[in-house]
């Protein structure tokens, strides 16, 4: 099987999700990240943020990973993004992980959204119930996270704001041994 075969395998087997519950799945998702002790406080502090219910990542040498969003600013749905990574190197398994991304000010927000917007140099490890993560983008800033299971979520300590944004994940399940490069790319579709 060819190497765009089997990424488009990959991503098309992670794209199958319920598109009926797209807004109770962001609605789960904020209620989660605003109840994940440190993550919650950047809901006051944000001009806004893009919120992912659900990203499913999976490889074996070859991995992908996708998820749809909302984007929200002033505590209002103003669009919606879609996630897509591709990434080369020894990776083996799936995960499932809720990820959010809050926008500091304006700036960051036109940032994320002014067209197709991207993270590099992820590296991240993901236990059934338990997850951490790590993210650098291409300016040199930096975020992470931690949590339990969804119901019980909980964050360490941030550091604030990287390049006008913070990221944060919860594990929704799986196990993935990674040591791959491959960045996060973003688009933005008004409503």
């Amino acid at each position: 099987m060819s190497y765009t075969s089997r990424v488009l395998l990959i991503l098309s087997l992670l794209g199958f999700v319920d598109q009926a519950a797209w807004a109770d799945a962001e609605a789960d998702a904020v209620t989660s990240f605003r109840n994940a002790g440190e993550s919650g406080a950047f809901f006051d502090q944000s001009y806004g943020y893009a919120v992912f219910p659900t990203i499913g990542k999976g490889g074996i040498g070859i991995g992908g990973a996708h998820g749809s969003g909302g984007v929200y600013a002033g505590g209002r749905k103003v669009g919606a993004s879609k996630m897509t990574q591709v990434t080369i190197g020894f990776q083996l398994g799936g995960q499932a992980f809720s990820q959010i991304i809050f926008f500091e000010d304006e700036y960051a927000f036109e940032a994320f959204t002014s067209g197709n917007f991207e993270f590099s140099a992820q590296a991240s490890a993901v236990a059934i119930t338990a997850g951490v993560s790590a993210e650098a983008n291409t300016g040199g800033g930096a975020s992470s996270g931690i949590s339990g299971g969804r119901n019980d979520a909980s964050t360490q300590n941030h550091g604030g704001f990287r390049k006008g944004m913070a990221i944060f994940t919860i594990a929704k399940g799986g196990l993935m041994w990674e040591a791959a490069l491959g960045g996060q790319k973003y688009s933005y579709t008004p409503l």
